[in-house]
């Protein structure tokens, strides 16, 4: 019975060498990346929590944009990590070209609209009569003192996820790492500089994380571009990349299929996402700022769960790409397994770090005792998150693209976005069962995602043969 059940769900040494090989870089740029976050938004919340509000508005209209943009890069990348699982170089430069035309038209167009609208969109945030008009006057310059610089850093954002995708899909996680890891530290030592005046550094307060923010991105891009062009014959697809941006026709027209639910997905997602954060805003300006340190926290205990959703991609993606329908399934059986267990763990951490990680920001009692809470509640949700993350890239890796959307955004949409309005605005119920609640809705999403996952409706193979 061992021998089946290891078999099954666990796997021999060739197994864990790849996934180690594969996801450690992974959960290593994910750690630091978030640890980081962390430390910049502690950094950010020792000027007070009126700026850490302002900050913490910015970012959640930067995640629309980030999902989009994953989205949209998506699509390609489905076909990509199959065409590598034959060595398709034509295909895939086919996809890098489709990336980069529409990731950057993506980004301009967010560009544009933070820059005409962007004021309009943090007052999402602020419209609450409980906070006063000064603090929402105060509120607001932090936030736009934040954005004015900070989409600055959307292009090389999209060049470096651009690059760093392509290469994830052959395999290679370690420079993508290295790249992160370069603009990890830089944020972190301009922040320190820039935000409070170190050295010979002007003090910019939260204009200077913004600074900091596009200094190391740009940074990032630079390094992740000039790695894979120094090393065509490593990556023989990037060689006349740039010649043309011809991208053929039926492949477009494919990645648009697979791909349109996918952007939308993400998009709608985001949307969803926001606005639960602008529901749980209503009840208050502290409401805010302790959202921002638990969803903060709440990254960086996830960073195992982000790696493993891209390691579904890339390893099941290549199976299906070769035609091993069977050894596909496995691999996945084995990554579910071990997500989930690892995140029974994860969850448990957290939920016992919780009355800990508020200590670390100058904020009120009333704002601490809110993040501990809503920390302890991440920590019991986390491993049903885990498990819904992963099947989310199964189903994706396989094209199954629409049922993703139906799955995720759609679900998002009108279960958890539509719940958050009616418990935080028209209930009088205490803000914690509110956010318990809307939560706890990823149970219900275990239970539609246990017989998609069972189906193998999406093991198939989609690049043409």
């Amino acid at each position: 019975m061992w021998k089946n059940f290891r078999e099954k769900y666990i796997g021999d040494g060739a197994f864990w060498r790849m996934l180690a090989v594969i996801a450690i870089p992974l959960v290593v740029q994910q750690g630091v990346t978030n640890l980081v976050s962390l430390l910049d938004n502690i950094m950010v919340g020792a000027l007070g929590e009126t700026p850490l509000s302002g900050v913490s508005i910015i970012n959640q209209l930067f995640l629309v944009f980030n999902l989009t943009l994953f989205g949209v890069l998506s699509g390609a990348s489905i076909f990509g990590a199959q065409f590598y699982g034959v060595l398709d170089w034509r295909g895939m430069r086919d996809t890098f070209r489709f990336r980069i035309v529409f990731g950057f038209a993506v980004t301009v167009l967010a560009m544009s609209v933070f820059w005409l609208w962007g004021d309009g969109l943090a007052m999402l945030f602020l419209n609450n009569e409980n906070n006063s008009p000064a603090a929402v006057a105060e509120t607001m310059d932090y936030a736009m003192s934040y954005l004015r610089i900070a989409l600055w850093g959307l292009i090389p954002f999209m060049l470096s996820q651009t690059y760093a995708g392509l290469l994830r899909e052959t395999g290679q996680t370690l420079h993508p790492m290295i790249a992160s890891v370069i603009a990890i530290v830089t944020n972190l030592v301009l922040n320190y500089c820039l935000i409070y005046g170190v050295f010979f550094f002007p003090r910019m307060g939260v204009a200077g994380a913004a600074l900091a923010t596009v200094i190391a991105r740009i940074l990032e891009a630079a390094y992740v571009m000039v790695y894979t062009h120094l090393h065509v014959k490593q990556y023989p697809f990037i060689a006349g990349a740039y010649r043309s941006l011809h991208i053929p026709a039926d492949l477009c027209r494919n990645i648009f299929v697979k791909g349109a639910p996918l952007m939308l997905n993400e998009t709608l997602w985001s949307v969803g996402m926001t606005i639960i954060s602008s529901s749980y805003s209503s009840r208050g300006l502290e409401v805010v700022a302790a959202n921002n340190i638990a969803s903060t926290a709440w990254n960086l205990f996830c960073v195992l769960m982000f790696a493993m959703g891209s390691v579904v991609a890339i390893m099941v993606g290549q199976q299906l790409g070769a035609g091993n329908i069977e050894q596909a399934k496995q691999i996945d059986r084995r990554l579910i397994f071990f997500t989930l267990v690892s995140h029974l763990i994860m969850g448990g951490l957290l939920f016992l770090a919780a009355p800990l990680i508020p200590l670390l920001y100058e904020v009120g009692e009333q704002t601490h005792a809110l993040a501990v809470d809503m920390l302890r509640i991440q920590g019991i949700v986390l491993p049903a998150h885990a498990f819904v993350h992963v099947v989310y890239f199964t189903l994706r890796s396989g094209g199954k693209t629409m049922v993703t959307f139906l799955f995720d955004c759609v679900f998002t949409l009108g279960v958890s976005a539509m719940l958050s309005i009616v418990l935080c605005r028209m209930t009088a119920l205490p803000i914690m069962t509110c956010y318990a609640l809307v939560q706890g809705t990823d149970l219900v999403k275990v239970l539609i995602a246990i017989p998609l996952l069972k189906s193998g409706c999406w093991a198939k193979t989609i690049i043409p043969k």
